[in-house]
């Protein structure tokens, strides 16, 4: 309430009362307000007594949920963290193989191809021999038919035309 309403208020009881029972009126009014004010503590005291209880009972639940929570994440943590590294364990392990294997296979790969590169530098070279020796003799001897092949060595076949 602001100022003029308490003013008008007073005077609309000054009016009603009288001067004389005023005092006793605003002295009745302020032990109720006491009174009420009393009992509405009372009642808020209480509650707060009654639900502390209640409160104090939630924290401890809450409390003990949270560090249930936390060792089994903990846990879990822990578990993932070895399931990780045993896994990139094993990638490791299996990369590496793949790696030497992959290496091995390679060598064997470029020996093959150096022995056949040799291979076929001898057949030339044993071609050409073989075609000069072919000159010199006489030309009684008789040539193998077009189309046939003769073997060079280890394997390998020329064909030998006319």
């Amino acid at each position: 309430m602001s100022g003029p309403e308490i003013f008008v208020i007073i005077i609309i009881a000054l009016l009603l009362f009288g001067a004389e029972k005023l005092p006793d009126i605003a002295k009745t009014i302020g032990k109720g307000m006491r009174d009420f004010k009393r009992a509405t503590d009372d009642i808020r005291n209480e509650i707060e007594t009654s639900t502390s209880d209640f409160r104090k009972d939630m924290t401890d639940v809450s409390d003990s949920i949270k560090k249930d929570v936390s060792t089994y994440a903990d846990k879990l943590k822990n578990d993932m963290t070895d399931v990780s590294d045993s896994i990139k364990s094993d990638m490791n392990d299996v990369t590496s193989e793949a790696r030497q294997s992959m290496n091995e296979m390679n060598s064997s790969i470029r020996n093959d191809a150096n022995e056949i590169n040799e291979n076929l530098k001898k057949a030339s070279v044993d071609s050409q021999v073989t075609s000069k020796e072919e000159n010199k003799t006489p030309s009684t001897e008789t040539k193998a038919p077009a189309n046939e092949k003769e073997e060079i060595s280890s394997g390998f076949y020329k064909e030998v035309k006319d």
